[in-house]
C-alpha cells in the first residue's frame, strides 16, 4: 500500500526550476509544503520571469496556482536576479529582493545546475 499523501504526489510533479529562456529578470525561491496533517514534506522551487515588475508579482501568481487545490501552501524565502545567456550557456544569480530579502543563491544555483547541466552557473551577493 502506498503511503504517499496527495500533497506529496502533487509536489513530486512540480518543476523545481522555471525561468525565462533569456535575459535579466527577477527571481524568487519559494518553499512549497503540504497542508495535510501528518505530512511534513516540502520542496524549494525557483521561479524567475521578465514580466514581473516586483518579486511579489511572481510570488502572487505562482502561489495562487499552487495553493489552488487546497493541498499545498507556499512561502517566499527570498529573491534576487538572474542573468540568463543561452547563447553562451551561462546563468548568473545575484542581488536581493527588497520585499523578501536575499535568497540562498547557492541553493538556487544548485537547482539551476540540475535543470541546465551543460551551463556555467555562478552566483554572488553583489548588486540589486
Amino acid at each position: 500500500m502506498c503511503s504517499q499523501t496527495k500533497a506529496a504526489a502533487v509536489m513530486a510533479n512540480i518543476p523545481r526550476v522555471d525561468i525565462d529562456p533569456s535575459g535579466v529578470f527577477k527571481y524568487i525561491l519559494i518553499r512549497v509544503y503540504s497542508r495535510e496533517e501528518g505530512d511534513d514534506s516540502e520542496i524549494d522551487i525557483v521561479r524567475g520571469y521578465g514580466w514581473a515588475e516586483y518579486h511579489a508579482d511572481i510570488y502572487d501568481r505562482v502561489s495562487a496556482e499552487l495553493e489552488d487545490g487546497g493541498l499545498l501552501d507556499c512561502e517566499c524565502i527570498g529573491g534576487g536576479r538572474i542573468k540568463h545567456n543561452p547563447d553562451a550557456k551561462k546563468i548568473h544569480v545575484y542581488g536581493y529582493s527588497l520585499g523578501y530579502g536575499r535568497a540562498n543563491h547557492a541553493e538556487t544555483t544548485e537547482k539551476l545546475k540540475e535543470k541546465y547541466p551543460d551551463y556555467e552557473v555562478t552566483w554572488d551577493n553583489e548588486g540589486y
